[in-house]
């Protein structure tokens, strides 16, 4: 029996990897029993943020953003964190982490294998470099690891975007 829950644990982790771009209510559960691996203990979350600092960090993007659906654009990154994490300090996984993105030069990130497309790339990440990013993300670099499809929906885009500058920074001040 006690070499059998290591092999779930391989299992879990195997399904969750197959579910990057999958809808949340798609992507696969681990079985019963199956515990998460874990190599370090994990770090409390930082308090949430109240709505004067959201407001402070959306007020930094462009005006179509500043008023954007964060409750919407966490939903639609469901689909992205099955491959990504937003935390500071939270690792890699498939994708690497986004904390910190706005600003930083693509492929840049320490400790994540870009494709050589991303990490020759100019972009510097900003609302419309991930605009178009999310929107097609082969379409904007040519051999990228990323499988993503993409997200058609030019409001689901801002939103996921307002969401993402709120949950992956530091509020001003």
């Amino acid at each position: 029996m006690r070499a059998l829950l290591p092999l779930a644990t391989l299992l879990a982790a195997i399904g969750l990897l197959s579910a990057c771009g999958q809808p949340a209510s798609e992507q696969p559960q681990a079985p019963a029993g199956a515990s998460a691996p874990t190599s370090e203990p994990v770090s409390p979350a930082p308090p949430p943020l109240t709505d004067a600092q959201k407001k402070s960090m959306l007020e930094t993007l462009p005006a179509a953003y500043q008023n954007a659906d964060l409750d919407n654009g966490q939903a639609k990154f469901a689909l992205c964190k099955s491959c990504h994490t937003v935390v500071q300090d939270g690792g890699n996984m498939v994708g690497p982490n986004l904390y910190g993105v706005f600003g930083r030069k693509a492929g840049t990130s320490a400790g994540f294998a870009y494709s050589d497309g991303l990490k020759t790339s100019a972009i510097v990440w900003d609302a419309a470099s991930l605009d178009k990013w999310i929107t097609n993300p082969r379409a904007l670099i040519p051999g990228t690891k990323m499988t993503y499809i993409g997200m058609s929906d030019p409001k689901d885009r801002t939103d996921v975007i307002a969401y993402l500058k709120v949950a992956t920074g530091t509020p001003p001040g």
